[in-house]
This record gives structure tokens, sequence and C-alpha cells, in this order.
């Protein structure tokens, strides 16, 4: 296991840390005072590790946690209000808004381990990634509409996720969702006791590890590319992409390890 700490704000402790273990890089917010706000700091050690993750080949998966008691309470509100612009303020969301978007084009799959609250751009942040494993005493909200401040960067995201009226709810009452509506609509794929929840996000991970990496970046990159195109785009990108993995010795492998009924030896 190797733990390798990263970037610090005005706290000693680093921001974020990330563990290797098993083939799952586990990266977890360290703010537990501030309910893991995202800070600069934050963001820029968090956007330097998925970096470093992204080029690693033995990372298969890559957790985000959060340590303490909350998952992610959004931004660090006393750093916003100490911006003195608005040119300022944008840099700091366009960073955050990079971040987000780094998640996406990550090859690998990235599991959010939701162990309490997750409000503004830490419910954002739970949304963009490709799954959620949450605990049972997990809550959810964009509630910067109850201050004043619509929660606009993580409407993208969220939107993304759940149907356009439970969207809406969300983002114009502020008000909070429980783990199990959050799984009823989609927020979340599991909801596991609060003592099982990193148990439950490693059985998740572990039916990751055993299915190819490159057919997991190949396919994580076509099913965002297609949601955002048009239908008849959608299939010829599918086509394309569908018609190269057939060709690939991977997928040989598996489909004639399939006909002959033994395990392909890519997953012993």
């Amino acid at each position: 296991m190797n733990d390798r700490p990263r970037e610090t704000d005005a706290q000693a402790d680093p921001v974020v840390l990330r563990a290797d273990r098993d083939r799952v890089a586990t990266l977890t917010l360290n703010r537990p005072k501030q309910y893991n706000a995202l800070s600069r700091a934050v963001l820029e050690t968090l956007s330097a590790e998925l970096n470093a993750v992204a080029v690693d080949e033995t990372v298969r998966v890559v957790v985000i946690a959060g340590a303490g008691r909350a998952f992610c309470a959004g931004h660090d509100l006393n750093e916003l209000r100490s911006l003195a612009t608005e040119a300022e303020v944008r840099e700091l969301f366009t960073l955050c808004s990079t971040v987000m978007q780094q998640l996406v084009t990550l090859p690998q799959p990235v599991i959010a381990a939701v162990n309490g609250v997750a409000t503004a751009a830490g419910c954002q942040l739970v949304a963009q990634c490709d799954l959620a494993v949450a605990s049972g005493n997990a809550r959810f909200a964009v509630s910067g509409v109850n201050l004043g401040l619509f929660c606009s960067t993580p409407a993208v995201a969220l939107t993304r996720n759940i149907s356009r009226k439970h969207a809406a709810e969300m983002l114009f009452t502020g008000e909070f969702i429980e783990a199990p509506v959050a799984l009823e609509w989609g927020l979340v794929n599991r909801v596991a006791p609060p003592d099982r929840l990193m148990e439950t996000v490693q059985e998740l991970a572990n039916n990751l590890i055993a299915k190819p990496r490159e057919v997991l970046a190949l396919g994580k990159a076509l099913f965002y590319r297609q949601l955002e195109t048009g239908l008849a785009a959608a299939y010829s990108d599918a086509t394309r992409t569908i018609a190269g993995n057939m060709a690939s010795d991977v997928a040989r492998e598996g489909v004639d390890a399939f006909l002959a009924k033994v395990p392909p030896k890519w997953s012993s």
C-alpha cells in the first residue's frame, strides 16, 4: 500500500491523500474540519493526482472519498468571499470545472465513496464520477439557492445524472435528499450500511478490475462521447468503436474463451 501526501493549504496536513492498493487508487479529500470543502489547494492537488493516475497503468479503478464525517460540502465559502474580483471567482470555478471534466476523460472508472454529506460542488463531484456508492447516512443537496447563489456548475453534472424534474426540484428548493432517494433517482448506484461502505466500494471495484483495462477505457470514452451527440452520430461512433474493438486481440480472446466455455486468459 502506497500513501503519497500532496499539497497542503493553511492546515498542516495534506489536503488530498492518495493510497494505492490492489490496483485501486483512492484519493481522499482531507479537510475534515472544513467538511472537505473544495479550496483552490484541494482542486489543484486533485487535478495533479488525476493527471498522475491517468498515465499509471497499474491503476485499474479510482475511488474518490472524504475524510471524517462528510464527503464534501462544496466550495470553500470563506475562500470564495475573499476573492476581490469576478475574474478571480471565474478562475476558481473554471478550475473546478476542469477537474470535473478530468474525471470524464480519465481512462479508469471512477467511484465516489460517499460517507456523509455531499452538498453543492460536493454533490456535483458525486454526479460527475462514473459510479457512486453511498453510506446509508449520506445526504445530498445543491443548496446554493438558499444563499442566493444558484448551483449553476453543479447543475451541469446533476442534470446529466437524474431526471429533469428531480434535478429542478433539488436545484430550485435546495432541499436535502437521503441516500435511498438518491438511489431511487439514479444519483448513486448502491447504498451500503455505514460500516460496510468501503467494503461495498471494493466489491464494485473488484468487478471492474476483472475486466480488460483497455476495453473499459475504450467503453468509457464512447459512453460519454455518444451522450453529447444526436442519435445518428451516436450510432455511427458506436459502430466504428465496436468494430475496432472486435478486431482487437482482447475481444477475440474473450469471445473464443466464451465459445470454448473456458475463462479468458486476461481474467486469470
